[in-house]
């Protein structure tokens, strides 16, 4: 009888170890399965093959949701660039992300105003430059330079908002520092 009870309590304890077990795989693999759609999705609106940037983009808090705003990134961060933004850069850096398909009442546009009303800390364009390392894969050379091109002109349109004559062309070297920090995400191997 004794060993009749130890054995079922044994059977117990045994079946609860594999139950505890098999709960703690399903949800690792949920976990996995979870994290190869983010890094399907985000490769597919990005253009990105390279696993361990996508992996590191994931890492870095980056998914397909987020993925727009972070093209609008360079825009905010020259934008800030001289500590402060006012209404003309405001406004570039607007009319710019409009152009990118970034609209009002999307997530991307809130968190593009949220971006121009306080800046963010810290404000780090290490996501970007590994979108862009990563995008930049999968061109040609010359693709490359013209996304290069296209982000020089949104971002030099923002920089020469304010300043200048009549408000228009004058780039601060905070302003230009940045855009060349933009423009180093750039530089093939």
């Amino acid at each position: 009888m004794a060993d009749e009870i130890l054995g079922e309590r044994g059977k117990t304890l045994e079946n609860e170890f594999f139950r505890k077990e098999d709960e703690r795989l399903i949800a690792k693999l949920r976990e996995l399965k979870a994290k190869e759609a983010t890094r399907e999705e985000l490769s597919r609106i990005s253009g990105i093959k390279n696993t361990a940037i996508l992996d590191r983009l994931i890492q870095l808090g980056i998914h397909a949701e987020t993925l727009v705003a972070l093209s609008i990134v360079p825009l905010a961060e020259v934008a800030w660039a001289d500590g402060a933004i006012d209404a003309k850069e405001e406004q570039a850096v607007l009319d710019r992300a409009a152009k990118s398909g970034v609209t009002p009442g999307s997530s991307s546009y809130d968190l593009l105003k949220s971006w121009l009303e306080r800046r963010p800390e810290p404000f780090s364009l290490m996501p970007w430059i590994h979108m862009i390392q990563g995008i930049s894969e999968n061109l040609t050379a010359e693709q490359v330079e013209a996304l290069r091109a296209g982000l020089v002109e949104r971002v030099g349109a923002v920089a020469g908002a304010s300043g200048g004559v009549l408000g228009m062309g004058k780039i601060s070297s905070a302003e230009a520092e940045v855009i060349r920090q933009l423009e180093s995400a750039f530089r093939t191997k």
